[in-house]
């Protein structure tokens, strides 16, 4: 596989709108219809077999035409779900969405970050602010949609804020998603011992910040784990729902963490997760070791609250 400098780039166009990306890195070579084979041969990427059920196919976009899912071969991620006042959380929703409650009056929220050290767009970081919603469709009763989100399995979501590392993940995620992402300075290491994460703010000070004990980890067969986690957004005044696919290789729970420390400095994030008034942290979910397939956004009817 090409493996790009650190410091060579090239120009691409998305969709209009000019991004750098790393020369000779996958985004360069293949513009998404990355050879599998060649990632394969990736000493940090453990296997492609779960990509190979997972046929691109071509489609139009806000960034031009594209191919869909977007892979990510070598993937590490932290996610921190806090308890809420459900009015605090209101208060941040759009009016057709409505938080999933845990008991009346508390919802859910979460701290995640993501390290994507293969991908079909190259290495980036990510973070986010996230509130758990009600699946934006009827006749489900939202206690098996907690379960499921708890375990990982299934979550409805809604993101408040996105930032990442790149410009073409910051291209592709607000204009092709409609996600609140901009870049930023974005750190992100995790491995079997230890969690750390720093997301820096437009002075270069500390937005949000995480350091925790990784909880201890259990292997998967791919294929074994799937989850999957639908996000909704407004694209040009329409609502559209966002799939992705975790193939979870490593992971690990720690219910009702000690051994953390999450700085909320100042910035966007830091705003944000203030704004939800977070009551406790009820779980800490690492995963070291994993894959991803990410959709491209589709339609979907979202019902008023008052309906």
């Amino acid at each position: 596989m090409p493996v790009p400098t650190q410091k060579e780039t090239v120009e691409v166009d998305l969709g209009g709108r000019t991004v750098t990306v790393p020369k000779g890195g996958l985004y360069d070579c293949y513009r998404m219809e990355t050879d599998l084979d060649e990632v394969a041969r990736d000493p940090r990427v453990s296997g492609v077999d779960f990509f190979r059920r997972l046929p691109k196919t071509k489609v139009d976009s806000a960034i031009g035409s594209t191919l869909t899912p977007n892979f990510y071969y070598a993937i590490s991620t932290a996610r921190l779900t806090m308890l809420a006042p459900s009015r605090a959380i209101r208060s941040r929703l759009p009016e057709e969405l409505a938080p999933l409650e845990t008991a009346p009056g508390v919802g859910l929220v979460s701290v995640m970050f993501f390290r994507y050290d293969v991908c079909d767009i190259d290495f980036y970081t990510e973070a986010a602010v996230g509130i758990a919603v009600k699946p934006a469709r009827h006749g489900r009763l939202g206690f098996f949609d907690l379960v499921a989100g708890l375990k990982n399995e299934h979550l409805d979501s809604y993101v408040l804020s996105l930032p990442v590392s790149t410009e073409i993940a910051q291209v592709r995620g607000h204009d092709g998603y409609g996600f609140p992402k901009w870049v930023t300075d974005l750190d992100v290491d995790i491995d079997p011992q230890r969690t750390e994460a720093r997301v820096a703010n437009d002075a270069g000070g500390t937005d949000l910040a995480l350091q925790a004990a990784t909880p201890r980890q259990t292997a998967h067969r791919s294929g074994d784990r799937v989850g999957s986690l639908t996000s909704y957004t407004s694209i040009a005044g329409a609502w559209h729902s966002t799939l992705s696919q975790t193939n979870v290789l490593a992971s690990g729970t720690t219910r009702l963490p000690r051994d953390i420390r999450l700085q909320v400095g100042e910035g966007r994030m830091a705003d944000d997760l203030r704004s939800l008034r977070p009551i406790r942290t009820i779980q800490l979910d690492v995963m070291t070791q994993g894959q991803l397939a990410l959709h491209m956004p589709v339609p979907t009817s979202v019902p008023s609250r008052t309906e």
